[in-house]
């Protein structure tokens, strides 16, 4: 097979919303959806194949019969797979948190830090998403700030709009506002250093952990310089490279390419519905799919209209 649609592991976190259910078609009974796991072989959180012969099965299972060559050969330098695609409804504000390097969270937490990117699908008027620091401050006065609750007072807040896209690299302060729907495509790690959580209570009255001593280790108190472009891809680092593909259904119908030997694709869908082709197999989509393509398995066909991203491994 060379086209396996998944199924994601879905999110209640209490800051979520529910728009994933009722505008992207997902499969969830709970009243509070706030992320979905669209591609993962995390442990815990694994996506799963919905069609063909290892329909009910978890990726991780099918590339572990596979094997590397499934992945590709941009992937040997890695451990272990490498990414981790997400969708996240924020109808609530998240906290302010950030993310360690590898070399940092490879020795403090036994795996991978976390670079990530974040394409905004949707953004409510006036939303927006706290992006770094404003100006330069000391690791001092970051733990003073964090200690009365002024830390928002110096961090650079960005107002977002549909197709917006911040790549968030390890080390860089963030959070998502309320009223943003995004696309994230990140390292394979779940590991977050939360600094601030607007004093919020889990379901069960507690407060959230905080863990502001490795977040003083990590954070670079620098403001952020936006990249200015990674053309001809929306986003390309040494972990993923991201494409956008579109159809109008009008004048552009169709689009093809190749997935060769040297990485995996995946495709999710952002808007639209039609059908996607590849080998034998051949799938329809709406907005909200996702599909996973191994390596090697050569041209692909895509039908219809929509907005799509396609990850894939860089070679770097």
């Amino acid at each position: 097979m060379s086209l396996f649609k998944l199924s994601p592991t879905c999110k209640d976190y209490l800051w979520g919303g529910h728009r994933l259910v009722e505008n992207y078609h997902k499969n969830y009974e709970g009243d509070v959806l706030a992320e979905t796991w669209e591609l993962s072989c995390y442990p815990d959180s694994p996506s799963t194949i919905v069609n063909g012969a290892y329909a009910g099965r978890t990726l991780a299972e099918y590339l572990e019969e596979a094997g590397e060559a499934a992945l590709g050969t941009n992937c040997k330098r890695f451990k272990e797979f490498p990414v981790l695609i997400k969708f996240i409804d924020a109808k609530g504000d998240l906290s302010i948190q950030v993310h360690p390097s590898d070399d940092y969270a490879y020795r403090v937490e036994g795996q991978p830090g976390k670079t990530e990117m974040w394409y905004v699908v949707e953004a409510e008027e006036g939303a927006q998403l706290y992006y770094g620091f404003d100006h330069e401050i000391s690791k001092e006065e970051f733990q003073e700030r964090i200690e009365n609750n002024t830390l928002t007072e110096v961090l650079h807040a960005a107002p977002v709009q549909k197709g917006d896209v911040f790549f968030i690299e390890s080390g860089t302060l963030h959070a998502i506002g309320k009223g943003i729907l995004i696309a994230e495509i990140q390292q394979n790690s779940n590991v977050t250093y939360r600094i601030y959580d607007y004093g919020r209570r889990d379901k069960n009255g507690q407060l959230r952990e905080l863990h502001v001593d490795k977040a003083l280790d990590v954070t670079d108190l620098t403001p952020v310089r936006r990249r200015a472009s990674d053309a001809p891809h929306v986003a390309s680092c040494p972990y993923f490279t991201v494409d956008k593909l579109h159809l109008d259904g009008n004048k552009f119908q169709t689009l093809s390419g190749t997935v060769g030997d040297d990485s995996f694709a995946h495709i999710l869908f952002l808007e639209g519905e039609g059908e996607i082709s590849c080998g034998d197999e051949t799938l329809s989509f709406v907005k909200g799919d996702s599909f996973f393509l191994p390596a090697g398995s050569g041209d692909w066909k895509m039908t219809g209209s929509c907005e799509a991203l396609m990850t894939t491994e860089g070679d770097f």
